[in-house]
């Protein structure tokens, strides 16, 4: 039906998240239609993202700098580390402007069932981080699921004897959420969590 070029366009675009077959395939209609104005563009951008972007070997944030614009920041708290699973995690948490300290992404989860183990993530090097950087709160900004709690509590093991607090985000109703809507966990979470009004 197509050249070979667009079928490959097409399978390239299908794999990013939230992209199945049918949408890849308008997508890639959308920026074939807009070759000047889109497509072009979009090659000079991803060719220079491949080229120049890097992971920071401080805490594992993507950026054209090593280390990243965070760790760089010199008007950050040093001494408060937020631990998240993914870079997107962290990009979530910069949008809201709320945290004013330092990251590290661990790059995943502990998962039995995945093989994923604690060699596998950058636990090690949130350790080290906390014992050369006076840090003295770790957030864990981790997910609510049974390997974010897993890795959750393995942090937390590891950072004892460490002397700093370790805390996690707050749980419960999302604003704006009805009661109704909600699920037992959730539920669960928010009346455990309740505070003064």
């Amino acid at each position: 039906m197509v050249g070979p070029e667009i079928d490959r366009l097409m399978q390239l675009l299908g794999r990013l998240p939230g992209l199945g077959p049918r949408s890849a395939r308008r997508a890639a209609l959308a920026l074939i239609k807009k070759r000047e104005g889109l497509l072009l563009p979009l090659a000079e951008a991803l060719t220079a993202v491949a080229e120049s972007v890097r992971t920071c070997a401080v805490c594992g944030n993507y950026d054209t700098q090593d280390p990243c614009a965070v760790c760089r920041d010199e008007r950050r708290d040093k001494s408060l580390i937020c631990v998240v699973q993914d870079v997107s995690d962290l990009w979530a948490l910069e949008r809201t402007s709320a945290f004013r300290g330092r990251y590290q992404v661990l790059g995943g989860l502990l998962s039995a069932l995945e093989g994923v183990a604690p060699e596998d993530l950058a636990i090690d090097k949130l350790v080290a981080r906390v014992r050369d950087d006076a840090v003295t709160e770790v957030i864990l900004a981790l997910p609510a699921t049974v390997d974010g709690q897993t890795t959750a509590h393995y942090i937390a093991d590891a950072l004892e004897a460490e002397g700093v607090t370790v805390s996690g985000l707050a749980q419960g109703v999302p604003v704006g959420g009805e009661l109704d809507y909600l699920d037992d966990g959730t539920l669960l979470a928010a009346l455990n969590a309740r505070r003064p009004v």
